[in-house]
């Protein structure tokens, strides 16, 4: 089932059970996945182009949850920590740091990477085996822990 297909099963039943907020969050990402896919002129988008977008729905909450918390803003803080509840359920399922640091020593030795100034290489090569998967800064600490 597509990325959309399961949106509009879930929006029809956040309506049925009266869901403003889930709604609400739904509606959000079927917008970002249908102006992504106006963007590159598609009627759908390929799963990895919509795990880009969820990743980047996630990314803009986690950035706005941060912040709000550092103003003192609970308020809204807890809005965007409600909304990202709703936006990681259909991420796939995120590797712990133990998968994440096999995945970087593995990808290291591949590149042949030995010392700091192979860190984008080595980014390079791993984001996209990790995509979605695990978050960029996890990713970031682990391969500067690995090259020190």
């Amino acid at each position: 089932m597509s990325l959309l297909n399961r949106l509009n099963d879930d929006m029809k039943q956040a309506m049925k059970n009266k869901e403003k907020e889930k709604l609400s969050v739904i509606r959000m990402l079927k917008a970002s996945l249908q102006n992504e896919a106006i963007k590159f002129g598609k009627q759908e988008l390929s799963e990895d182009e919509e795990l880009t977008v969820l990743s980047r729905e996630v990314k803009q909450r986690k950035d706005s949850l941060h912040e709000f918390t550092k103003a003192g803003r609970e308020d809204l803080a807890e809005k965007i920590q409600t909304e990202l509840t709703y936006v990681e359920i259909y991420m796939p399922k995120q590797l712990s740091e133990e998968e994440v640091s096999a995945i970087v020593q593995e990808t290291m030795v591949e590149v042949g990477a030995s010392s700091k100034a192979d860190m984008g290489k080595v980014m390079g090569a791993i984001m996209p085996k990790v995509k979605g998967k695990a978050d960029g800064a996890l990713v970031n600490k682990l391969v500067l822990q690995h090259l020190s």
